[in-house]
């Protein structure tokens, strides 16, 4: 969406807080032993505490509130009584909702507890490369230069992106256009980022894959070379500056 007045703002804003605060204390809650359906239902206590709805649910029917992808799973991951976090886990958290017609959207993946597995430093890769990128952007650059950007983030760092995983333009639904706003540059995407609308932007750093493949339960994504994949996103409005960042109380930087 464009963000045409102060109401449209504080529209974006509420739920941008929301899905946000959900995010984080979800983040805080996880503690090993914990099955990801647990943790599920602690955000969706959240949400609905706000009187927000979940997104996944509500726009395709998804089997939970929020997407828990755990280990080489690297996003969509259903929540599940059987599955249960350990130490050392690489957890994707992904929430996004709905509230009074504005929709939000952020994610990020951490490690549970200490790093016995040697995750953290591809995290702080997505972190860091999340953070060029956001800041990369403004009105009028190109959709294809940002995913250059961040592949040759990526690159510099010994990892690789995945391909067919996207940002995309929020506000009214949970996708809109710009549709695609991908992690390498796309030569065939023209399109420029405009001033004034609202878009989520998504770092997807992968170990060894570069496309996700969907699993038999028809949500689940895994890489198709194996490894892991750490991802972060925020809602951003775009200015002609520096971009206002709405979910940034979730604090994935920190």
């Amino acid at each position: 969406m464009s963000i045409t007045s102060a109401a449209e703002l504080e529209g974006m804003q509420k739920i941008s807080a929301v899905v946000a605060t959900t995010l984080k204390e979800m983040r805080a809650y996880a503690k090993p032993g914990m099955s990801t359906k647990a943790l599920d239902h602690y955000g969706r206590g959240i949400l609905e505490d706000f009187g927000a709805r979940s997104a996944p649910k509500l726009t395709y029917g998804f089997p939970g509130w929020s997407c828990i992808s755990v280990n080489h799973e690297m996003a969509h991951g259903i929540p599940s009584a059987k599955k249960i976090l350990q130490e050392g886990d690489l957890i994707n958290i992904d929430v996004s909702a709905e509230l009074n017609g504005f929709w939000g959207d952020n994610g990020g993946s951490f490690v549970l507890g200490e790093d016995i597995h040697q995750h953290q430093q591809l995290v702080d890769a997505s972190k860091q490369i999340l953070y060029k990128a956001i800041h990369h952007i403004k009105g009028g650059v190109r959709i294809a230069d940002l995913g250059g950007l961040i592949e040759q983030e990526a690159k510099k760092q010994g990892y690789k992106v995945i391909k067919n995983l996207t940002g995309h333009g929020i506000g009214r639904s949970l996708h809109e256009a710009p549709s695609e706003i991908a992690n390498f540059r796309d030569p065939f995407n023209k399109t420029r980022f405009k001033t004034h609308s609202v878009v989520a932007i998504e770092t997807f750093i992968a170990t060894h894959s570069t496309y996700a493949n969907t699993q038999a339960d028809g949500w689940t994504l895994i890489g198709n070379k194996g490894g892991y994949v750490a991802q972060h996103e925020h809602t951003i409005v775009i200015t002609e500056d520096k971009p206002v960042i709405l979910t940034a109380m979730n604090d994935i930087w920190n």
